[in-house]
Order: C-alpha cells, then sequence, then structure tokens
C-alpha cells in the first residue's frame, strides 16, 4: 500500500485553498493528525475538521467533540458520509470557509476515516476510490482531482501516518492485515482498548465471554475452524487479522468518551 510521504503532503496542501482533515469520531485524538494542521496554518491555509462516522455514536458525544475541538480554533462538523448525513452542511461550511473562487480543498487523514466516501457523498456519485480494510481494492493509492460542482474541487490523497500516531493506529491503519508480520499484537492491543470502552464488543461481535485479549482470539480461531496443521493449536495469526479487519467495518462497536480527554487535559 502506498502512503503520502510528508513531502508529497505539503505539496497537496500548499496547491490547495481549504484543508479538510478527516477524522474517526469514535477516536477523534489517535487518529488525528496535529503536524498536519501546523503544515497548513504555516502555509496560512483555511482548515476545516471533519468528524466522520457520526452515526456509530450517540449525538450527545459527537456534539461534545464538536465543541472540543472549536475550543481549539477549528471549524468542525460531523458526519457519516455513508449514511450521507451532515453533507450537505459540509459542502456549504467548506464553500463558506473557502478564500478564492474557484477553489479546491484538499481531504487529508489516516486510512479508513472516511475521505473518499465524504468526497463521494459530496459529489452525489461515486468517483473516489474506496475500501473497508487499509491496501485492497478500492484503497486510495494516488493523488486524484475531483469536481464537486463548478468552481469547487476536491484532491482525495492516499492514507497519511504521521508519526505522532499512537499504537496500535499507525499499525494497523497502515498496512492491511495480510501485510502485518506480527498482526497479534496490534490486535490484542486493539481488542484492549475497545473493551476498555465497550465491554460488551466481543461478545456482541464473536458471542465470546472472554476479557483476556489473548484467549479472545484464541476462542475465536476454535469457533471458525482456524488451527495449526502442525499440533493443531488455534490459528491465532487469522484470528488476529479477523478482528482488525472487523474494527475497520465498524463490527466491532465502541467510542472514546469525550470526558476522558478533557480530565486528561485538566491534570
Amino acid at each position: 500500500m502506498e502512503l503520502a510521504s510528508w513531502r508529497l503532503l505539503a505539496r497537496t496542501i500548499k496547491n490547495a485553498d481549504v484543508v479538510v482533515e478527516v477524522l474517526d469520531i469514535r477516536d477523534p485524538i489517535h487518529t488525528r493528525s496535529r503536524r498536519v494542521e501546523q503544515m497548513a496554518e504555516a502555509l496560512d491555509k483555511e482548515v476545516v475538521i471533519v468528524l466522520n462516522k457520526a452515526d456509530l455514536v450517540p449525538r450527545m458525544v459527537a456534539e461534545k467533540w464538536k465543541r472540543i475541538i472549536e475550543g481549539q480554533g477549528y471549524e468542525v462538523i460531523y458526519v457519516s458520509a455513508t449514511r450521507r448525513l451532515g453533507t450537505r452542511m459540509l459542502r456549504g461550511l467548506i464553500k463558506a470557509v473557502a478564500p478564492i473562487k474557484p477553489f479546491s480543498a484538499a481531504v487529508v487523514g489516516y486510512p479508513k476515516t472516511g475521505k473518499s466516501s465524504i468526497i463521494n457523498a459530496l459529489r452525489g456519485r461515486k468517483g473516489a476510490s474506496t475500501s473497508p480494510i487499509p491496501g485492497s481494492p478500492g484503497y486510495t493509492k494516488s493523488i486524484q482531482l475531483l469536481k464537486i460542482e463548478p468552481g469547487f474541487y476536491m484532491i482525495d490523497t492516499p492514507g497519511v501516518i504521521p508519526v505522532e500516531g499512537g499504537w496500535p493506529e499507525a499499525i494497523i491503519r497502515g498496512r492491511s492485515p495480510e501485510e502485518l508480520p506480527d498482526p497479534v499484537r496490534p490486535a490484542m492491543a486493539l481488542l484492549e482498548r475497545i473493551l476498555k470502552y465497550n465491554p460488551k464488543a466481543v461478545l456482541e461481535a464473536y458471542k465470546i465471554t472472554e476479557k483476556d485479549p489473548y484467549r479472545i482470539l484464541e476462542e475465536l480461531a476454535r469457533k471458525r475452524g482456524w488451527f495449526y496443521k502442525s499440533d493443531h493449536s488455534p490459528l491465532i495469526e487469522e484470528a488476529a487479522r479477523t478482528v482488525i479487519r472487523d474494527y475497520h467495518r465498524n463490527k466491532l462497536r465502541f467510542y472514546v468518551p469525550p470526558e476522558e480527554y478533557l480530565l486528561a487535559n485538566i491534570k
């Protein structure tokens, strides 16, 4: 999978009039790149932050995240690109902050935050390639310039994994599950995070009552009939890849409460 380099990203931002940063509203902080925002601000570009996948969290949670990031001086909107919720307001917001007409808006962010889905929702038809899994067919591999309406263009970029990206986000969003040399460690870290915020997530997704991440992988492998041929022990690597895929597909439901971020920044 090709990822945009910081040099390419800087050139893209420089050539755009507006920068649209797309975050996953389930975990905005770990899918946010302050480096992207600093680059845009250094180039005197307008920044709009989009909290995507808003259908996966309660509206009160979406509103709180919106207010938190707005309080840091940004234009913020929450949407659900797949359900076409809020995309008309997003179109209006981008047009309102654009300093010139005609203009282009660069869409940036982590893989699988829904950048291409947002572009397609704004266009009202498919144009930007999409895929639920990083590195799979349909995943954005090169910069694309797409027309939204007369005088309004959007630049779709490959996913960016910033240096400041936290574990395990930088790993599971940066490669397809098949490309990971060791999918078990990031899958266990992901399960630990998910269960922290939704203790019932694994039970709801797999009907598994285990709480220990490693045992969850073992049980999932047993349920799916995945075993090593050599000793017939559970094939946990395939279970780990399944967990990562299901996270991207929103099968493992959770979200980080805004209050956690507020408390962390008060201390």
